[in-house]
């Protein structure tokens, strides 16, 4: 299966005529090939935006809304054939990338409803003034997504960005393009006018870096690595460009002694194993206080050695991570915890299993005990299903243990002390704070974070206020 660029409405092949291999992780055999972009397939989806932008931002919100709501209406009505392009992709089960398109489709459907509402406000400078705030799209909007959850992610950027006006040029990761470039076709069969929502493919140091040095993208979203977003930032710097990232997370999950442990354990481990672990806001330090220790782990380890791990199109829990160098960084993890020290309570090598090993790039649900703060499993991020348990005194030294690492995405909190879970989750140094159900939340909550986990904001009515630029009006009567 061949993919080109989706560029002013229709599928376009690249300027240079190359092509690269997108790779079935579960086979490590070629699933799709995409183009291969360059500065000159950018600056074609740039102008094709630029010439769209007019009419879209001037398009009344009801019709814009409408578009939106089309575009949900038509994911949910292809989700098995986009779900199924997902997992030869990513290698998450089905039902998981089935998940995933519904999420996409919420963030169109949520939006819709919000295009009416986000405008300004009027200001009291007395009855000799009329003074005004306007909200007003930035134009050509550059989102820049990652690998992990593809059209999830497109979705939580683009419909924002559409909704309030601007025209978007999206640059979905090379190992994972398939389900973003179906998603610039079901937009313009949904209505969407031509050049609104374009796409082109390629790698970051070709396609990323032209899009992000584009003069005319006048605003830029990634999600990815703080690696990445540091190179996007030189750019953005000489540029000054606004910039949304959304970088990587190592965030503690916090079980205190009067937690109810049949909702904590297996909340934790879904908080450490969601699609193999490749998720910015895994749970993957599970902080525990001191007396129910040794009943967390037994009941981590229990719940963990039911996780089935196999190829994403069978009946397992747990697909393989996605790319070969993810499937490398994690073994390096395994090595570097056995020469710090830490006890492998469950996991810590490659699956056992013949089947798994050699055919795919299937790892271990793996959980660490007889860890210290200090050790680089229990501070860098790993991104796949590696977890570390770390036992604390009392709230204090939770806290504290919490906030010693350089990012600030989520945090977790198991307590029946609500008094407690409002006084934590204060002095947490996290962008989300979820209680008692890890993952909480949806489509309508902001998410983003603190320190090395980025700036800026997406999801929920917050996310307009990154999609947009504000102006004052006053008028001396």
């Amino acid at each position: 299966m061949r993919y080109e660029h989706f560029i002013g409405g229709t599928f376009t092949a690249p300027a240079g005529g190359r092509y690269l291999d997108s790779i079935n992780p579960a086979r490590n055999e070629k699933a799709a090939e995409i183009a291969r972009g360059d500065a000159r397939d950018v600056e074609a989806a740039v102008r094709a935006a630029k010439c769209a932008f007019p009419g879209w931002s001037d398009a009344k919100p009801i019709v814009r809304g409408r578009i939106l709501f089309e575009i949900a209406r038509r994911l949910r009505a292809d989700m098995d054939q986009l779900a199924r392009l997902e997992t030869l992709e990513n290698g998450k089960p089905l039902g998981q990338s089935r998940a995933d398109v519904e999420i996409a489709a919420q963030y169109f459907e949520f939006y819709a409803g919000l295009v009416n509402l986000f405008k300004g406000e009027t200001i009291d400078l007395g009855s000799d003034y009329h003074s005004y705030t306007r909200r007003e799209p930035f134009g050509v909007v550059g989102v820049i997504t990652p690998w992990n959850s593809p059209i999830n992610q497109a979705g939580r950027a683009i419909a924002p960005a559409l909704a309030v006006g601007n025209v978007v040029v999206a640059k979905p990761s090379e190992f994972t393009s398939t389900t973003t470039l179906e998603l610039g076709r079901i937009a313009v069969e949904s209505g969407l006018p031509n050049g609104v929502l374009n796409v082109v493919t390629g790698t970051g140091p070709e396609a990323g870096a032209a899009l992000v040095s584009h003069p005319e993208v006048r605003k830029v979203a990634f999600t990815g690595s703080v690696r990445a977003a540091r190179e996007i930032g030189r750019i953005a710097a000489d540029r000054i460009l606004p910039l949304t990232l959304e970088l990587g997370g190592k965030s503690p999950d916090i079980i205190f002694a009067d937690a109810d442990l049949s909702a904590a354990i297996p909340g934790a481990l879904r908080a450490l194993c969601a699609n193999a672990g490749q998720v910015c806001s895994l749970g993957s330090r599970i902080l525990v206080e001191q007396p129910i220790h040794d009943p967390v782990v037994a009941g981590l380890k229990e719940e963990l050695a039911k996780i089935r791990v196999g190829p994403g199109t069978e009946d397992v829990s747990m697909g393989p991570v996605t790319t070969a160098a993810q499937y490398q960084k994690v073994q390096d993890y395994y090595r570097i915890a056995r020469e710090e020290g830490a006890s492998a309570a469950v996991g810590g090598d490659l699956p056992s299993d013949p089947k798994l090993r050699g055919s795919g790039f299937f790892v271990s649900p793996t959980l660490y005990t007889n860890v210290r703060p200090e050790m680089r499993i229990a501070r860098e991020e790993i991104f796949g299903p590696v977890g570390v348990v770390i036992s604390f005194k009392d709230e204090e030294d939770a806290i504290r243990i919490a906030n010693g690492v350089e990012y600030g995405l989520v945090a977790g909190i198991w307590t029946r002390d609500l008094a407690r879970a409002h006084r934590v989750a204060a002095r947490l140094e996290a962008g989300q704070v979820f209680v008692n159900e890890y993952f909480a939340g949806g489509v309508e909550t902001p998410f983003g974070g603190y320190k090395l986990s980025g700036y800026g904001r997406e999801k929920g009515i917050e996310a307009l206020h990154h999609y947009t630029q504000l102006k004052c009006v006053t008028i001396r009567l």
